[in-house]
């Protein structure tokens, strides 16, 4: 009976009920959308449920990886993650121009890259944790030396990412790092002007998308790669064309209001609204206040975590819960953000809410990181008790 009071004191429950609530909010909102689409004929509410049980058993494997494990076996993750890349552009099913799927069977589609998001968060802490050990003080010098290894190890899972290709996932890959580059000790002479050159140049691209389309074609772009920065800007232009989802998203949302409309009750019909656009669903028939509570919380969820990075205080797994955070809130800002026009449309889903089990999976491993910590970091306070009681 002790041990098992210790085990249990080893969970962190708080975590676990914010995903309970997650789920709750996840199935309810994927059954409300098929109410108001027939774009698919499958039941998606059963799918998500079994991804769920599914995600379930993969948290309670993340939590067998205790500081030992993660930090042996990082690159060992890391050349399965690039393994499993290789294999999905070889072997790979391609849905919408994009060569990102694995069938397995029973399970069905899975997309790789989703996983290799939480491989690349254990890998780059590694990096750096191994890196601050050997060079304690920073310099210039140093501090450069351990953005190449970053960057060195990043290129390849990116570059075939690239070539698959799917820029939102690539693009989280970059928040991921730019987080940890922001708490790994690196001084801000160097991360300021490099990370002013990167939105100087984004900010410059953008401009020339708007106004000087003609340079860029010069270059060797073509006009339908500027399509999603012109129907974002103004979507108005392109009403039936590139501006019909962001529209409708828009519409429906606001149809919501204060309150919402009650479930189901959403009439506009938007293609993938039980996927990417879940956020609609959420907005139309639950209104502001059902949208408020949603983001509530993935805020408790984020601060959650952080809480556990400041009172487990290592620097390992410090890195590890910045790189969740970072993956959790762009996903969470960037879908929004498409949803009412504020960000360009990236394929990016609502974490733990949107429909798709790759995306689950891999967004759950996270989270089975995360508790790993506790879990591990509490049986460690155990194990030193009680070789000292003895």
């Amino acid at each position: 009976m002790n041990q098992q009071n210790k085990m249990a004191g080893r969970i962190d429950y708080g975590i676990v009920l914010t995903l309970m609530l997650l789920c709750i909010i996840s199935l309810i909102s994927i059954y409300s959308a098929q109410l108001t689409n027939e774009q698919y004929n499958a039941n998606f509410v059963v799918k998500q449920g079994i991804w769920y049980v599914v995600s379930t058993f993969a948290i309670i494997v993340m939590m067998q990886l205790d500081y030992e494990k993660l930090t042996k076996w990082a690159y060992y993750f890391y050349g399965f993650g690039l393994l499993t890349l290789i294999f999905v552009l070889m072997f790979g099913r391609e849905v919408k121009g994009a060569k990102s799927w694995i069938i397995i069977p029973f399970l069905g589609s899975i997309q790789p890259s989703e996983i290799v998001k939480v491989i690349m968060i254990i890998v780059l802490a590694r990096v750096i944790m191994s890196h601050n050990k050997k060079h304690q003080i920073h310099t210039v010098k140093y501090d450069f030396l351990l953005l190449i290894k970053m960057g060195l190890i990043m290129l390849p899972p990116m570059a075939l990412i690239m070539l698959q290709p799917d820029l939102g996932t690539a693009l989280v890959f970059i928040a991921i790092a730019s987080g940890m580059i922001l708490v790994s000790g690196i001084s801000w002479k160097i991360i300021v002007p490099i990370f002013g050159s990167i939105f100087t140049v984004g900010g410059a691209a953008i401009w020339m998308v708007i106004n000087h389309q003609s340079w860029l074609i010069k270059l060797g772009f073509k006009p339908y790669q500027f399509e999603r920065i012109t129907t974002w800007i103004n979507p108005e232009t392109d009403p039936q064309g590139g501006g019909y989802q962001v529209l409708r998203a828009m519409t429906a949302i606001g149809s919501g209001q204060i309150s919402g409309n009650g479930a189901g009750y959403n009439a506009i019909s938007i293609p993938e609204n039980h996927n990417d656009f879940i956020f609609t669903v959420i907005g139309g028939d639950y209104g502001f206040i059902g949208a408020s509570i949603l983001l509530a919380l993935y805020f408790l969820l984020i601060y959650q975590i952080i809480r556990v990075a400041l009172d487990i205080n290592v620097p390992f797994y410090s890195y590890i819960c910045t790189g969740v955070v970072m993956m959790i809130m762009f996903h969470v800002l960037e879908n929004v953000g498409m949803n009412i026009g504020l960000l360009p449309i990236t394929g990016i889903p609502l974490p733990f809410v949107s429909y798709g089990g790759s995306a689950l999976l891999g967004n759950m491993m996270a989270i089975g990181l995360i508790l790993s910590i506790r879990f591990n970091y509490q049986k460690s306070m155990f194990t030193t008790r009680e070789r000292k009681a003895e």
